[in-house]
């Protein structure tokens, strides 16, 4: 798997370089649950290793882990008191890693308590319908994905081939779901929306959606139903699921569902109902999230 920095070079780029074209979905707005208030001083916690961060990079996760609370219902104490005294919740160890990680990265305190907030306050979950989306992986993994895309967004082209690696990574724990949100702004978005829509009709969604997205450059019609002989389609019946009304409303529902869940662009990533920065680190959101379902009674 490709490092994780070199990934967020790139998606950082493509953001930059796109601007609001297709640009990810900026963490909710929130406000994390601090606990008492804390003297601020050096602290070190088993598992997270500050050395190579500068004084005040350290002063900084310090006061951050000591002032935000503990993210398990009934634990009252703070994230680092969590991690030090071993308390019964297990998802304290990777929230002092999201904080590490945002505080490496050069996030300022809000924002890395906003990122905390979002990747585990229990308000921050959202319901995502489901129904009848193209799925991939075991239907009742612990872990769904859901991905609101545009094939001709190049920020999502970067990021799917991330979301099949998860597949290899944590096997029938994890499943991905796909949605619809073609971009006004993309001229090929809407008709390579609806052709992969048609071949969902045929059990095919998959292999074209590789195919619209290892081919992106080119979605002018005639490449559309190339790839559509080459992933086994019926041709006949292809050509005609593409202006049918089931697929118009397999779009239109996705695309209220993104309205209504207030994004911004593509792609838009929820795990578990939590929304994600694309550019993150999946694998360890996945991982995270395991370890808050094990912790469930």
């Amino acid at each position: 798997m490709v490092a994780n920095g070199v990934w967020r070079a790139v998606l950082l780029s493509l953001v930059g370089s796109l601007g609001a074209t297709c640009k990810g979905q900026q963490p909710a707005e929130g406000t994390a649950t601090k606990a008492a208030p804390v003297a601020q001083q050096e602290v070190q916690l088993p598992g997270i290793d500050t050395s190579s961060f500068t004084p005040r990079e350290r002063r900084e996760f310090s006061a951050i882990v000591t002032s935000l609370k503990a993210p398990c219902p009934g634990v009252e104490k703070s994230i680092a008191a969590c991690v030090t005294e071993k308390a019964a919740c297990g998802l304290c160890a990777p929230a002092a890693k999201v904080v590490w990680r945002a505080v490496r990265d050069g996030l300022p305190r809000e924002q890395v308590e906003k990122i905390v907030h979002q990747r585990f306050d229990a308000d921050q979950v959202k319901n995502v319908p489901i129904d009848d989306s193209p799925t991939s992986g075991v239907d009742g993994a612990p872990v769904t994905i859901v991905e609101f895309a545009d094939f001709e967004c190049p920020f999502c082209a970067v990021v799917y081939p991330r979301l099949e690696k998860l597949h290899d990574e944590f096997k029938d724990k994890v499943r991905v779901v796909y949605k619809f949100y073609p971009l006004p702004s993309h001229t090929h978005g809407e008709a390579a929306a609806r052709a992969a829509a048609a071949a969902q009709r045929q059990g095919k969604f998959w292999p074209m959606h590789h195919k619209l997205f290892d081919n992106q450059k080119a979605l002018e019609p005639s490449d559309i139903e190339r790839y559509a002989k080459e992933a086994g389609l019926d041709l006949p019946k292809f050509r005609a699921d593409l202006g049918s009304q089931p697929v118009t409303d397999r779009i239109a529902r996705d695309k209220k569902l993104g309205e209504d869940l207030q994004i911004r662009g593509t792609p838009t990533i929820y795990i578990n109902g939590r929304l994600h920065d694309p550019s993150s680190d999946l694998s360890d959101a996945v991982a995270t999230e395991l370890q808050g379902v094990e912790q469930k009674p």
